[in-house]
Parts: C-alpha cells; sequence; structure tokens
C-alpha cells in the first residue's frame, strides 16, 4: 500500500530520522501532535537513552512527538498502536467488504486505548487504514 504524505509530514520524518537515527515509515501531523510509524525494530534507537531522541525531535519541532512501531502482521500492527495498551487478543473479521479489528482489552486499559477525546484509537484507525487496509477497529 503507498502512503502519500503532506509536505509537513515529509518535513517532520527528515528531522525526526536526522535527530534520532531511526527509520520513519509514515507521519501523522496532528494540530498539537506529531504520531510517527518506525520501522519494526528501530524503537529503542527512536527512544533514544532515557527518552534522549524523542525529546531532542519534540524541542526542535515544538510538538508533542508520539511514536507506534510497525509491525507484519495486521495483528500485530493493531497491538502496537494501541500500546501501551494491554491488548489480550485481535480478531480480524470481513463485514460488507470491510475489514474490522475486534480488540480485546482490560476493563482498566480501555482509556488508554481510547485516549483523550478518542485520540488514541482515532490514530490506530488511520494507521492500520493506511497500511493494513483495516476499516475499522472496535474495542470489545
Amino acid at each position: 500500500m503507498r502512503v502519500t504524505l503532506s509536505d509537513a509530514a515529509r518535513q517532520y520524518i527528515a528531522r525526526f530520522e536526522e535527530e534520532t537515527g531511526a527509520r520513519a515509515r509514515d507521519c501523522l501531523v496532528y494540530d498539537e501532535r506529531i504520531v510517527i510509524l518506525v520501522a519494526a525494530g528501530d524503537m529503542g534507537t527512536a527512544i533514544g537513552p532515557g527518552g534522549a531522541h524523542v525529546q531532542a525531535v519534540e524541542e526542535a519541532v515544538g510538538r508533542d512527538v508520539e511514536l507506534v512501531e510497525d509491525a507484519d502482521t495486521p495483528t500485530a500492527f493493531v497491538e502496537s498502536a494501541l500500546a501501551p495498551a494491554a491488548v489480550r487478543h485481535v480478531t480480524l473479521s470481513e463485514q460488507g467488504g470491510e475489514t474490522v479489528a475486534y480488540v480485546e482489552v482490560p476493563d482498566g486499559d480501555r482509556g488508554v486505548a481510547i485516549g483523550t477525546e478518542g485520540a488514541n484509537i482515532e490514530t490506530a484507525r488511520t494507521l492500520a487504514s493506511r497500511h493494513h487496509d483495516i476499516d475499522d477497529i472496535q474495542l470489545t
């Protein structure tokens, strides 16, 4: 699947890769935050010792930076996109030509998975759609 990035997203990715040495696969730009999809296996490099790398990026761009690690399979990707919520199980289902990921999370982690004003789950939905053709994510 090919993802089209805005000029701003490309600039944020370039800055991120320059500051961290990690590879970025995608970037979502919101008013107050930026979400970077980090290549699988590069999360430690992206964060850096004590979070130093990601903090340097935040200072450079003047926004909060959130990281999501890429994964090879759709179910692993959904788990990663909803982190740090504990995901017990992900089931993919085809319904009416759409793919829906049903995600089982403990009651105590529902708020983490959803995020403030739904920000976390919407980010997960956007990334899952862009990279794994998943049309929706539903918490169970």
